[in-house]
C-alpha cells in the first residue's frame, strides 16, 4: 500500500528528504504522496522513513492504493532500474 499524509500535516518539512522514491512534495496546502513513486520505502529500509520522522503522526496508509509486498518490491526495482518496464 502506499502512503498518505493527512491533513493533520503542520508542513514541518522533515518527510520530503526522507524518501529515497522522491515521492514526497509540497501539494496546495500540505506535503502530499505521490503513491506511484511510494514503496513504503521496501527495498531502501525496514520501515517507511516518513513515518519514522513526522512529528505529528500524519502519514496512514492510503486505502485506494493496495500493494503488497512484491508489488512494493517491483515498484522498488522498476524506480531503481532494477527492472525494465518490459518485464514489470
Amino acid at each position: 500500500m502506499a502512503l498518505l499524509i493527512t491533513d493533520e500535516c503542520i508542513n514541518c518539512d522533515v518527510c520530503e528528504p526522507e524518501c529515497p522514491n522522491g515521492a514526497i512534495a509540497m501539494g496546495e496546502s500540505i506535503y502530499e504522496i505521490d503513491p506511484a513513486r511510494c514503496t513504503e520505502c521496501v527495498g531502501h529500509h525496514d520501515e517507511p522513513q516518513c513515518k519514522v520522522v513526522c512529528p505529528v503522526e500524519c502519514i496512514e496508509f492510503n486505502p485506494a492504493w493496495r500493494e503488497d509486498q512484491d508489488q512494493l518490491m517491483d515498484k522498488y526495482r522498476l524506480l531503481t532500474g532494477l527492472l525494465s518496464k518490459s518485464a514489470a
